[in-house]
């Protein structure tokens, strides 16, 4: 059975981590995906260590499943090359910087001109237009400037980073659906669409119930930790050899947890945290109390008695942990590939499951240039003419010369 985008065909000229994530989400969609990269440095994320036989890891985790084509945009015979791939492409992204594209004349109208039912997306930091336009954004000024590290990190500290590159990942996602839903309607009408994201925008819009209490409000959202701004109890508390989480946030739930967990009934009638109201007043004596009787023993006793009392809760786990759990290994988020310079790897699995074929692993990232030639083949182009092209660097492979 077919991958559901088996047959599209997208031509990628992104890097780092937000337009990479999204079109790796089109390959695994079975989208046959190009990436077009300079050299010979590539994408920027090839750098990143650890490197294994001098490919980067990280590189090699997020490009599965797309061949390279290591491409000169600013010379006549790489514009060309990009022009004809453009014309048979499916879908076009980019993440330059706004205007980069018109410089190198492969922007919007110019692809338009010659395939004018292609879907052109742009992802940047600030979007196409308004004052930041043509400002330089990467995740962390991304996450500054959307006042998501105001309302991440301990009450009263200095602003603090999400973990993971949220704003990058953010932006990739909304890429995605924006791009998905242009393809629906290409079906349904034949027209193609431009469309663009940035970083700044994604993350705003994930900010929902910050934005509804900010607006109905007036309330600033600022750093809780790991509570909840409404509703407790909801967080990470200490336990005797770690921390275990708890999602107490309904009555229901809230009788459980001080009857069959902590067995401590009399406080569901301690003023103090009765209702709702009074221990979101109070969340700080709530959490004395609980990690009173939290410290006694160690989390998986906590995580036995929660799980018992249907309380929602869990351990705080490392990375580490996190991915030898044995729920997630039952659940094939973690899967393995061999890639032709790395050798076998780890390979992150797919966190939609489906009736049928949905996605799948079918290559490994590929070094840079690796697919130069083949891909200049597809789009016709004579072996003297290949030839031609890698003399005069118009293209390249690393390993081309190096058998």
């Amino acid at each position: 059975m077919a991958l559901p985008l088996e047959g599209v065909k997208v031509l990628d000229f992104t890097a780092v981590m937000a337009g990479p994530y999204c079109t790796l989400m089109l390959a695994d969609m079975g989208a046959e995906v190009v990436k077009v990269e300079t050299f010979p440095e590539g994408d920027a994320s090839r750098r990143f260590d650890p490197k294994v036989n001098d490919e980067s890891y990280c590189y090699a985790v997020l490009n599965r499943n797309k061949q390279s084509l290591a491409l000169d945009l600013r010379q006549p015979e790489g514009r060309e090359i990009f022009l004809r791939l453009a014309r048979d492409a499916d879908i076009v992204i980019e993440n330059y910087r706004p205007g980069v594209t018109k410089k190198l004349g492969v922007d919007y109208e110019t692809v338009r001109a010659i395939n004018p039912d292609v879907i052109y997306a742009s992802v940047s930091g600030f979007g196409q237009t308004g004052p930041y336009a043509k400002k330089g954004g990467f995740d962390i000024i991304a996450q500054g400037m959307s006042g998501i590290m105001r309302m991440t990190g301990e009450p009263g500290g200095r602003p603090v980073k999400v973990g993971i590159a949220m704003n990058d990942i953010a932006a990739g996602t909304t890429a995605l659906y924006g791009i998905l839903g242009a393809y629906i309607k290409r079906l349904k009408t034949g027209e193609g669409i431009y469309l663009e994201t940035s970083l700044l925008e994604a993350g705003l819009a994930w900010t929902f119930w910050e934005f509804g209490a900010f607006f109905g409000g007036g309330e600033e959202p600022t750093g809780t930790g790991t509570r909840h701004r409404r509703s407790t109890p909801y967080q990470a508390y200490k336990t005797q050899d770690g921390f275990v989480t708890v999602g107490g946030n309904n009555e229901k739930l809230w009788t459980a947890f001080c009857d069959q967990v902590l067995g401590r009934p009399e406080l569901k009638q301690d003023p103090r945290f009765n209702p709702l109201k009074a221990r979101l007043a109070n969340v700080d004596a709530l959490q004395d109390e609980i990690e009173k009787t939290f410290l006694t023993a160690p989390t998986a006793h906590w995580v036995e008695k929660l799980d018992a009392a249907g309380v929602p809760g869990g351990p705080v786990l490392t990375y580490a942990q996190s991915w030898a759990d044995p729920h997630v290994m039952a659940r094939d988020m973690l899967q393995e590939q061999d890639h032709p310079k790395i050798g076998r790897m780890k390979a992150m699995g797919h966190p939609v499951k489906a009736s049928a074929e949905f996605q799948s692993i079918r290559t490994p990232a590929p070094w840079l240039g690796q697919h130069s030639a083949e891909v200049l083949r597809r789009a016709g182009y004579s072996e003297a003419q290949i030839e031609e092209l890698f003399a005069k660097q118009v293209v390249y492979d690393k390993y081309r010369d190096k058998g």
